[in-house]
């Protein structure tokens, strides 16, 4: 049975390449060099728009245990992208034209492999099909896939804030409490008093920003920058995410203006910035967010970002094996699924694929395990809250907690020894 892949970005290519690998028949549609998109120069495979896209190569990190997890399965990124490192500390940087020409010699030589050039506008019938077709999703695709699925499928612009995990924030200056006292306390608040606002508005109005490109720049009202608001005026902030009305700690700590923090999980374990969606470079948010009080140790797991990006409300509409919900035939992988960044992505497809495998041959999937990096993020955008369901990059909070209450460093280490363990086991299942 032959199983077509929309998309040769780096989950499609992998997506693809794990497929062929296990004898399955692909026809893999790419549609550059004939029509590339904004964000491509070239028509190659994988293509990366940077040569540190990859980020950290080290086990302290969830990326690299992600990077090391697809290295146990067989990754075809990770083959091309060790084979073409370049030095970069400990980041696993790399030549970016010799990376894409080798994934692109590797699944352009494949004898399980057939590669189609051209614009993919429905969605084949009748076929096994995985979706790769990538965050710039548009035209006849994009409308095929909602009719796949219904009119809010796909999220148009990216508006995300930080995320911080709790642990690190300072609970003998910022508190609990819903506004007015509604709910459970699901809020945590860090207070400003005049002085510490007054810093941290100037801090923000002349902080370095993210250069724009044209097809990005189309922000709606209810999504604006929170520098952008900032510049309205001095106190636009205090009467809009940061209002301290009904905040107070007590009657004796009015504060001047509120950062509030939303819980990100069900755990409760990563916590964002309510309203700080932001163009902000990911060093002057760092800055900024560790100018607030109660946050100077803040350990940021996400980095608000804000850019055009088609994304399925994923919660509502696939399974944590990237299956969709409403056909069994058809996956997704890659940033169209709400996994954010490119290792991410890959792995998604290395998922994908292997369900994929599994589905042709009659089997029933496999949930990834979710103390591994690759099952939780696959977990995350099945189980999110669809509400307000925003992409997310790899990182330990996505993780199940550890039993012990371990310092940060050994902390790290226990998630990566688990993950890999778990992994390493579940290979095993995977073979069998």
């Amino acid at each position: 049975m032959n199983v077509h892949v929309i998309g040769a970005g780096l989950a499609g290519s992998e997506a693809a390449y794990q497929l062929a690998e296990r004898g399955v028949s692909v026809t893999l549609y790419e549609m550059r060099p004939h029509r590339k998109t904004p964000a491509h120069e070239t028509g190659l495979f994988a293509e990366l728009v940077c040569s540190n896209s990859l980020r950290s190569n080290q086990l302290k990190n969830a990326v690299g245990v992600l990077k090391e997890e697809m290295r146990l399965l067989g990754s075809l990124i990770m083959q091309a992208a060790d084979a073409n490192r370049v030095e970069a500390g400990g980041a696993l940087a790399v030549d970016r034209t010799a990376f894409a020409r080798e994934v692109t010699k590797r699944l352009e030589e494949h004898p399980n492999i057939t590669i189609v050039r051209e614009e993919v506008k429905t969605l084949p019938r009748d076929v096994p099909l995985i979706i790769a077709s990538g965050p710039l999703t548009e035209g006849p695709l994009a409308e095929a896939i909602k009719a796949h699925t219904d009119d809010d499928a796909l999220s148009f612009f990216d508006a995300v804030a930080p995320i911080i995990t709790k642990d690190s924030i300072d609970f003998s200056v910022c508190y609990k409490k819903n506004r007015y006292e509604e709910g459970t306390g699901d809020y945590i608040n860090c207070p400003m008093d005049k002085e510490a606002y007054e810093a941290f508005y100037e801090r923000l109005i002349n902080a370095e920003t993210v250069e724009i490109r044209d097809f990005e720049d189309n922000v709606f009202e209810g999504c604006m920058p929170i520098e952008t608001m900032a510049k309205r005026g001095r106190d636009t902030l205090r009467f809009g995410p940061l209002k301290p009305v009904g905040l107070e700690r007590d009657e004796n700590h009015r504060p001047y203006a509120v950062v509030q923090l939303r819980k990100d999980d069900a755990r409760e374990t990563l916590y964002n910035l309510v309203g700080f969606q932001t163009h902000l470079t990911f060093k002057a948010q760092k800055d900024l967010i560790r100018s607030i009080p109660g946050l100077e140790k803040a350990e940021i797991m996400r980095y608000g970002v804000m850019h055009k990006n088609a994304f399925l409300n994923a919660p509502k509409h696939l399974k944590s094996t990237y299956q969709s919900a409403h056909e069994p035939r058809v996956f997704f992988a890659g940033q169209i699924t709400g996994v954010e960044g490119y290792v991410e992505s890959a792995a998604s497809g290395i998922v994908a694929a292997l369900n994929m495998a599994r589905h042709v041959e009659g089997a029933s999937p496999l949930v990834f395990p979710k103390e591994t990096v690759m099952g939780a993020q696959a977990d995350y955008i099945a189980h999110a809250e669809s509400g307000r369901f925003q992409p997310m990059n790899a990182n330990f909070g996505l993780l199940p907690a550890l039993e012990a209450r371990l310092p940060k460093r050994k902390r790290k280490e226990a998630y990566a020894e688990r993950a890999l363990d778990a992994m390493k086991r579940f290979r095993g299942e995977i073979d069998g």
